[in-house]
C-alpha cells in the first residue's frame, strides 16, 4: 500500500511496513478464531441439554466429538495468550525471508502447538470416560461425586502454587527467550518448537482445564473464568501474583466443597 504526501520540495513516497500488516493481520486472524469458538461453545452450551452435557464428563461425546470440543475450548482460552509467542516467531521469520533465507509459515508453529493440545484432549477423554466408569461401577452418590470435584479444585490450587507451575509460566510468559533457547530450523522444526510451546502450555494449564470436569464442560461461566486466569496470569506484569492468588480462591472453593457439596453448584447453575 502506497501513500503519497505533497509538500514543498514535491512528492514523498511512504510504504507501510509489510511485517507489521502482516502482524496485524496475523493478530486479526488470532482473535477472530478465538470469538468463534466463544460463540460456537456460548451456542452449544445454551441448548436445552446443556445442564445434561454439563454434568457429564465426556458432555455425552464420542472421541472424535470430544476432541474437537477440547480444540474448540483450546482455540477460546489459549490463542490470545499464544498470540505474543506466534507474533514473536513470525517476526523472525519475516526478517529471514527479507534477507532471502529459508523461511517457514508462522502457522507451521501453531499447527505443532495445537497438535499437542489435541492430544492433551484424547488423554482428557480417557480420563473422563474413566470417570465414569468408575462412578457408574461404585454408585456414587451426587454428594460424593461434588467431593470428589473437591479434591479436583484443591489439586488445582495447590498445582498453582508450585515451583514446576511457576517453570512452566516464565516459559510461557517470555516470547524471546522461548525462541533464542528452543530454536529449530526449517518446517519440521517450527512444528517441534510449536509442539514445545505448547507442552509448557498444557504444563501450565493442565490443572486448570482439569476444574471444568466437576464445574462442567460446557459452562460458559466457569470457562470464561479459567481463560481470564489464563490470561492474566501469562501476559500481566504481576501475571505470577495473580497464579499464586487464583491457587489460593481455587483451595478455598475446594475446602468448601468438600465440607458442603451443594456449594459446587455455584458455578454450574
Amino acid at each position: 500500500m502506497v501513500e503519497l504526501k505533497g509538500g514543498a520540495g514535491g512528492m514523498e513516497q511512504t510504504r507501510t511496513d509489510p511485517i507489521a500488516f502482516q502482524r496485524n493481520v496475523i493478530l486479526a486472524l488470532l482473535i477472530g478464531l478465538s470469538a468463534a469458538a466463544w460463540a460456537l461453545m456460548i451456542w452449544h452450551g445454551a441448548g436445552h441439554d446443556a445442564h445434561m452435557r454439563m454434568a457429564s464428563p465426556t458432555m455425552g461425546l464420542g472421541a472424535p466429538a470430544f476432541v474437537l470440543a477440547w480444540l474448540a475450548m483450546t482455540v477460546a482460552m489459549m490463542f490470545p495468550t499464544a498470540a505474543p509467542m506466534a507474533l514473536t516467531f513470525h517476526r523472525l521469520q519475516a526478517a529471514r525471508r527479507r534477507r532471502e533465507q529459508a523461511f517457514v509459515s508462522t502457522w507451521t508453529f501453531l499447527a505443532g502447538y495445537l497438535l499437542v493440545w489435541v492430544a492433551s484432549g484424547a488423554v482428557a477423554y480417557l480420563g473422563a470416560v474413566a470417570a465414569e466408569s468408575a462412578a457408574q461401577r461404585l454408585e456414587l452418590s451426587a454428594q460424593a461425586t461434588a467431593r470428589i470435584g473437591g479434591a479436583v479444585l484443591i489439586a488445582a490450587g495447590l498445582y498453582q502454587l508450585t515451583p514446576l507451575k511457576d517453570l512452566c509460566l516464565t516459559k510461557c510468559r517470555s516470547p524471546l527467550t522461548f525462541i533464542m533457547t528452543s530454536w529449530r530450523e526449517g518446517t519440521f522444526g517450527a512444528l517441534q518448537m510449536g509442539a514445545i510451546h505448547g507442552a509448557w502450555c498444557v504444563g501450565c494449564c493442565w490443572l486448570l482445564c482439569a476444574v471444568m470436569f466437576p464445574l462442567g464442560m460446557m459452562n460458559v461461566a466457569a470457562l470464561a473464568s479459567i481463560t481470564l486466569i489464563v490470561f492474566v496470569e501469562k501476559t500481566l506484569p504481576w501475571g505470577a501474583w495473580i497464579a499464586q492468588a487464583a491457587g489460593v480462591l481455587l483451595l478455598a472453593y475446594g475446602f468448601l466443597v468438600m465440607m458442603s457439596p451443594t456449594t459446587v453448584q455455584i458455578f454450574q447453575s
